[in-house]
């Protein structure tokens, strides 16, 4: 692996998983000590990062993690409903049901796993999954291209509340239902499913937001 490619996963990671704070200072020298890398690929990753809105250049203060409030939150779901609802119906019309009948298999056994407080990484990775097999089967590369510039945004809010376990599941449960959807070639209710767990999801954001001083911004 590259060591750009090294400093930028490990920061990404660290971001949306955020132990790294909106407002951190990014600084060069003590990334690259403790990333183990020279400069230039610390660098190239923060660059990275900026470009996919992480983190943003502060002149004198160099570069930092982006602030994040509640309002920007909102405005980044209702463009994920508008994307990700026609996504789920595309698919439904135009994927191959026997991957998304796996998917559901595979959520429904998650949500037992979940509901003990069990497997919650494995969880991120399967969602993972349904985006890619989403991507894959919806049939329209601008489509998955818009998305995959968001997706970075969505994961680092959608980690704004704090970990519930009955939520996951819950989620895991929603996950299942929109596989059924596409399983089933029913692009309306794939689209339905979706919008029920987005707004979902935004609720529990706005109702778990795991600081204290994230308001919603100033006009």
């Amino acid at each position: 692996m590259r060591a750009s490619e090294k400093a930028y996963q490990s920061l990404h990671e660290d971001i949306v998983a955020w132990r790294l704070l909106p407002g951190t200072v990014l600084a060069e020298v003590e990334l690259s000590e403790r990333l183990g890398v020279s400069r230039t690929p610390v660098r190239e990753a923060l660059s990275r990062l900026t470009a996919e809105g992480l983190t943003t250049a502060k002149g004198g203060r160099g570069v930092v993690v982006t602030e994040i409030s509640l309002e920007t939150v909102r405005e980044l779901y209702e463009l994920r409903e508008t994307l990700e609802a026609k996504t789920a119906a595309l698919a439904a019309e135009r994927g191959i049901g026997q991957v998304f009948a796996d998917l559901q298999h595979r959520f429904e056994l998650a949500h037992q796993s979940l509901v003990a407080g069990q497997a919650i990484e494995e969880y991120y990775q399967l969602s993972g999954d349904l985006d890619a097999a989403l991507d894959a089967h919806c049939g329209n590369p601008f489509l998955v291209s818009t998305l995959k510039n968001l997706r970075p945004l969505l994961a680092r809010a959608r980690r704004m509340a704090q970990e519930h376990p009955r939520r996951l599941a819950a989620t895991a449960s929603e996950h299942a239902a929109i596989c059924a959807a596409v399983a089933a070639k029913n692009p309306l209710l794939a689209a339905a499913t979706t919008t029920v767990h987005l707004n979902n999801s935004l609720q529990h954001i706005l109702e778990n937001s795991r600081t204290t001083n994230l308001e919603p911004a100033k006009a």
